[in-house]
């Protein structure tokens, strides 16, 4: 199987781009690199969580997969008075990470490499968002809705994107079995995002 971003140590050669965006109406600079998700610009998917996802402004917030941080450091900025942890398996997406959150002056977040949630089981989130790394296998997405499960708090949500030919029916259908309810809060170009609440 060829190497993806699904790996703890990339070994790709490095492929710096910096890239720009508008998300929740802040400017955003971002340093990507080969070996790390959507290198060339944010996805379509994660944009539209990125703007679906609803917050308290004091919400304690878990961004799964981060990647090179648009999601997590996008998102604090609707939690001034909270706090958004960001975690990935990939060592060279969590130097991005951490790099773009001081490049953009996020300072309420912090990184960690973790392979799904298993550094933060001891922990508790009031949201977790996550565009799962879909090319690791349902095994490892599932996962990763079965530890979001433990970590929410009573009435937390866990909000997916999720391609319909990607498997949006089966990952719905397995958050129903953790979760009290689950709903599809927004569709666009084939792309779901799902809202799992405890």
């Amino acid at each position: 199987m060829s190497e993806h971003y699904y790996s703890s140590k990339p070994s790709t050669a490095h492929d710096i781009h910096t890239i720009e965006e508008t998300l929740r109406g802040k400017r955003f600079t971002f340093q990507t690199d080969a070996g790390v998700f959507s290198k060339k610009g944010i996805d379509f998917g994660s944009k539209l969580l990125i703007d679906t996802v609803t917050l308290e402004p004091n919400a304690k917030v878990l961004d799964v997969g981060c990647g090179y941080g648009p999601i997590g450091i996008s998102l604090a900025t609707l939690v001034p008075q909270g706090h958004v942890t960001m975690v990935d398996i990939n060592e060279r997406a969590i130097a991005l990470a951490k790099d773009n959150a001081a490049r953009n002056r996020v300072t309420h977040v912090r990184v960690l490499q973790s392979d799904t949630l298993n550094e933060v089981m001891d922990e508790t989130f009031d949201a977790v968002v996550t565009n799962p790394p879909i090319r690791a296998g349902k095994e490892i997405v599932h996962r990763i809705f079965e530890q979001a499960s433990k970590v929410l708090v009573e009435g937390g949500s866990l909000w997916v994107v999720i391609q319909k030919k990607q498997g949006a029916p089966s990952a719905f259908a397995k958050m129903e079995t953790l979760f009290s309810s689950v709903e599809e809060v927004d569709k666009d170009k084939g792309y779901r995002i799902l809202k799992a609440t405890k």
